[in-house]
């Protein structure tokens, strides 16, 4: 059968085939951002399913969450395997990140892994910054191939893919950064050589891969918008 359907799936046939291979919303990791509207929220209106900090995390009424200091919000639940889709909006010089598998949301920043979030466009977190400070980076382990993120007040979409030690990012439909953390066996050097902030104090080869989600706010002064977060489990 196969040997018949090969000169079918011939010239322009062929193309097509491959190309909605390509789309396939159903891959893991998906190679297109997914229809993700029926997708459970992972950011409940009413908060409910999170440590939100009254004042600090609030919904305005055309859907978009923000917050007023830098504080994270939370999941109240833990995730193992799954797939998040997101819009976010930065402002000038916005850092914030998506936070994956924390597993202590009081000293968090050792004890997960952030998607980084940064306005690539600026002197401070473009020019100035590390590759692995970037937007789409994992934060201070892995840079994003390439800078995709628009500029301040225009919306990006992440879909974020965590299965096991493998995380890959997609940022404004193209896969930037795809990570396997058993690599990451030191928590001084990353495998090209290059120095992990000293704060990142846990390698990633060590690190659980099933905890709490969060989403940073608004850090060193400069705001964060998102909307349309979205999350589903991978069974």
């Amino acid at each position: 059968m196969k040997s018949k359907l090969l000169p079918v799936l011939s010239g322009a046939a062929c193309v097509a085939f491959f190309a909605l291979a390509a789309a396939d919303e159903s891959a893991v990791p998906p190679t297109t951002h997914p229809d993700a509207e029926d997708w459970k929220d992972l950011i409940a209106k009413d908060f409910s399913n999170t440590d939100a900090l009254t004042g600090v995390w609030s919904w305005s009424g055309d859907g978009v969450l923000t917050a007023s200091k830098d504080e994270c919000i939370w999941t109240k639940a833990d995730f193992d395997n799954f797939i998040i889709d997101l819009e976010f909006k930065t402002a000038d010089e916005t850092n914030s990140g998506v936070i994956v598998y924390c597993t202590d949301t009081k000293n968090w920043i050792p004890n997960s892994v952030e998607v980084q979030i940064a306005d690539d466009h600026s002197k401070m977190w473009g020019q100035d910054a590390a590759a692995s400070w970037r937007c789409a980076a994992i934060f201070g382990h892995l840079p994003a191939r390439k800078s995709l993120v628009k500029k301040p007040g225009e919306w990006n979409r992440y879909t974020i893919t965590c299965v096991d030690k493998m995380i890959y990012v997609m940022l404004n439909g193209e896969m930037v950064t795809e990570m396997d953390m058993s690599k990451w066996t030191s928590a001084k050097t990353n495998p090209d050589g290059s120095e992990i902030p000293p704060w990142l104090s846990t390698p990633f080869a060590e690190l659980a891969t099933k905890g709490k989600i969060g989403l940073q706010g608004k850090h060193a002064g400069a705001p964060i918008y998102f909307r349309n977060i979205r999350i589903k489990e991978l069974k």
